[in-house]
């Protein structure tokens, strides 16, 4: 008992770097991601370093929750390839340690991960959309460009329609502007401009777009006429402040919700629409995507405790296929529960059953020393390798 209790420290001593290194490495990743996207706003839109930081901090929640259990399995899995390679785990069956003495380590290990995701799906996704929301709020009340984008229909501001098909934003120029302006209930305007340029007061929260050489079309309801009318020059004032009174006013995104939100609004809302069963895969997927620490940890162990692996890579390589395997029928379940092709607690758990069914497949075959696909993939591989530079 006291050398398993000394060799359940050491296999959790040794998961731990990887797992630091693997958070980080994907976090990294995940930044270079939208980098392009920070230069873009830092350079042309002269927003605040500070701001991105935060926006950043607010979106990492939504990705560690899948980044987690993805870095649980590799850590998992390069502990014992590793020790494989090294005859660690030779040595371990010489000594009468089987793979199911490994389990509780990976357990626990898994524990944490699944303690972790879970936090982050039921309390830090909820934080950062939220605090998300408010930071781009800010920032577009004193920056209305960065809201404003090409080529998309732009309804912020409540009775008007704004369309631009080419920004300039260093000489804040607008190419190709349409406007569908409702705010007159009796008189319905159309607004077609080459050109424009945007004026702003950021101090009071108001913006202007200044339209150049256009036309204007406007429907009198109540009349039941049309005029036309020829511009030089047209102002339209937008008022920030009042659209980002209409968004407050606006029911919370259901990936702001918490837990008890949720289920509120799933109780309440009887139309079950597409937001409906979008709503509730994210309520079963706060629980499904922790469990999946679990479920990946079990299964990483078989594919690591190989004594039949050559090398490292072999293994990672194949880690990584379940687990984009698990990702694309995590994303198809999700797919099809969205349009209730059917139950969206099938869609959100049939991944965690599936594998978790692999995984305990695994784990037998392995603990009785029985040949498994896994030394098939190994010495398939194994073989390409020495036969591709034959070629």
């Amino acid at each position: 008992m006291k050398l398993n209790t000394t060799i359940n420290r050491y296999v959790l001593k040794e998961m731990t770097p990887p797992f630091v290194v693997n958070i980080l490495f994907f976090i990294f990743v995940f930044l270079m991601m939208n980098i392009l996207e920070i230069t873009n706003y830092i350079v042309n839109y002269k927003v605040s370093m500070l701001a991105f930081l935060l926006f950043m901090l607010y979106s990492l929640p939504f990705s560690l929750q899948f980044i987690i259990p993805m870095s649980i399995m590799i850590s998992i899995l390069l502990t014992f390839l590793r020790m494989s390679n090294d005859h660690e785990v030779i040595a371990l069956k010489a000594s009468g340690i089987s793979i199911y003495k490994m389990i509780p380590p990976v357990a626990l290990f898994s524990l944490i991960g699944c303690l972790l995701t879970g936090w982050m799906a039921i309390y830090g996704v909820p934080w950062g959309w939220s605090s998300m929301r408010s930071l781009k709020e800010s920032v577009a009340a004193s920056s209305f460009e960065i809201g404003l984008k090409a080529r998309t229909f732009n309804d912020t501001f409540k009775d008007v329609m704004l369309y631009v098909n080419q920004i300039d934003v260093n000489k804040a120029k607008l190419m190709d502007v349409f406007i569908e302006d409702k705010r007159n209930p009796e008189l319905i305007s159309t607004v077609v401009a080459p050109e424009g340029m945007l004026l702003s007061e950021p101090e009071r929260l108001l913006f202007k777009l200044r339209l150049l050489n256009g036309m204007i079309n406007q429907v009198d309801i109540r009349k039941k006429t049309v005029n036309t009318i020829q511009f030089e020059t047209y102002d339209i004032t937008l008022d920030v402040k009042r659209a980002l009174a209409k968004r407050k006013e606006k029911s919370k995104h259901r990936l702001e919700m918490d837990l008890g939100e949720m289920r509120q609004y799933l109780k309440n809302d009887a139309k079950q629409d597409v937001i409906y069963y979008r709503t509730l895969m994210d309520y079963y997927k706060k629980f499904s995507v922790p469990v999946a620490c679990f479920v990946l940890g079990l299964l990483a162990l078989p594919l690591g405790f190989q004594s039949a692996v050559t090398k490292r890579s072999y293994g990672l390589v194949l880690g990584l296929i379940f687990f984009i395997l698990y990702y694309i029928l995590l994303t198809a379940g999700r797919g099809y529960g969205e349009i209730g092709k059917y139950p969206p607690l099938i869609g959100m758990w049939l991944p965690n059953v599936l594998f978790g069914g692999v995984a305990l497949f695994l784990l037998y075959q392995t603990g009785e020393e029985r040949l498994t696909f896994i030394d098939y993939w190994y010495r398939l591989v194994d073989w390409l390798v020495r036969w591709i530079p034959r070629r």
